[in-house]
Order: C-alpha cells, then structure tokens, then sequence
C-alpha cells in the first residue's frame, strides 16, 4: 500500500510539475462495442472470467464489510445513539467513518496475512489465482469461525443437511459467511442491551422526580438528556466503549 500511494503522489506530481502538450489537432478516440460469438471455447471462458470479475467487483464492498469486524460496530455505534436520544448527532456518516477506521485497525493484521499468503506470491507468478484466492481468503475465514458461535455454524450444516466438519479447515465461506453474520447480530445486540441499562434508569430517576413534583407537562427526555451526556463524558465512554468493542474479538 505504501508503494502504490508513493508511485501515484509522484504521478500526480510530474503531471503537475510537467503538463503534457497537446497537439494542434487531437483526435478523438473511437470505443468499438460490438459483440461477437466465440468462435472457439477459450473465448467463451475468458467472457466468462471477465463477467465473473465484474460481479465480484459489484459485490466486493458488501462482502468486505459483512465478513469483517463492521457490522458489529455499525450497529452498537446506532444503539449508543439511541439509547441516548441524541436524535442525529452523532450523524450516521460520522458513526459509518468511525466504524470503518476501528475495522481497518481490527483487520490490519488479518489482511496482511492475507496478502503475504495469497496475493504476494500471485503478483510474483508462484501460484495461480484459484490457489491464490484460497490462500487469500483463509485468514478471513479463519478470523470468521473465531468470531462465530458453533451453534451458529451449526444451524447452517442442518439446512444444508451434511455432515459436521472435521475442523475448522473444512468450513466453506458459503457456511462461515452467514453464520459469522447472525452471530455478528446477536452479539452487537446484546451489547446494545446493555448499553441501554444505565441510561434507561436514568430516564426512570429523572421521570419519577418530575411526576413526584408534580410536572406532568414537561418532557421527561428534555431533562434527562444532559444528564445522560454528561454521565457519558465522566466515565470517558468512547474510550470505554472503544477498548471493549476492539477486545470482544477473538
């Protein structure tokens, strides 16, 4: 990564420092799109190979994001805001950057053992690209079943009505994506709950004061807002929250 942001700053900059000269009169290139049938069966499988990259290219960002560390601070990051009442603030685009900078920081070590399996020795001619996507994506399956509960992975061998695996090594992604997912879900949930403990029971404290003094009329959450904010900032909660969410995975 280093050497690529090295070689495109220095791009950027000898065509700053040096604009290229048009000619006096350019010409305008022409884009051919016609389609043709193949005439023989290796250009049918590089059509396919090309269709089957763009699809990946499509779906790429969706399932980066799904089989990392994202969907769990995405989601505890919405119940903080909610339980709150913040409204918007912190906005989603603000709470969506955050997550992705704490699941760059989670998966830095995953991707670059991914990249020293798989895509180093693929760059370098050493392995073809079906050796080199298995060993690319080992370290993400394997970061997956770690995060993943067994009754999970389980559910996922019933429907499909075959046989527990030996070990970890022989659970395909189609099984370890989805029950790293679900089970992504129910722990971002539970720690969304308890997230919603103390700020709950300041709403009930400031709700009773307020109908013990008889001011039926005024907004229990107007008054109880500042005192969950300034709770929040006593016990350093983005520091807190921060360390735990990094801590809870395996």
């Amino acid at each position: 990564m280093g050497r690529l942001l090295f070689i495109l700053f220095f791009s950027v900059l000898s065509l700053f420092a040096a604009p290229p000269q048009l000619p006096q009169s350019p010409t305008i290139p022409t884009v051919d799109l016609t389609l043709t049938a193949p005439t023989e069966p290796g250009d049918l499988v590089t059509t396919l190979n090309i269709v089957v990259v763009l699809t990946l290219l499509v779906l790429a960002p969706s399932l980066i994001l799904m089989a990392t560390s994202f969907a769990r601070i995405l989601v505890v990051l919405a119940f903080l805001r909610t339980a709150m009442g913040t409204q918007q603030s912190p906005p989603t685009q603000l709470l969506v950057s955050f997550a992705l900078i704490l699941t760059f920081f989670i998966m830095e070590p995953v991707a670059k053992e991914g990249y020293n399996q798989g895509i180093a020795p693929y760059i370098a001619k050493e392995i073809p690209y079906d050796e080199a996507f298995l060993r690319a994506s080992q370290p993400f399956k394997d970061f997956m079943i770690r995060n993943t509960r067994p009754k999970d992975l389980a559910l996922f061998y019933r429907i499909r009505n075959i046989e527990n695996p030996q070990s970890a090594q022989d659970v395909p992604l189609s099984i370890a994506l989805p029950a790293f997912i679900i089970s992504e879900m129910k722990t971002a949930f539970q720690i969304g709950f308890l997230l919603y403990l103390p700020f709950l029971v300041i709403d009930m404290v400031i709700s009773s004061i307020l109908m013990a003094m008889g001011m039926m009329m005024l907004p229990p959450t107007m008054i109880s807002l500042p005192f969950k904010i300034l709770v929040f900032i006593l016990v350093d909660g983005f520091n807190l929250l921060t360390m735990n969410l990094v801590q809870s995975f395996r």
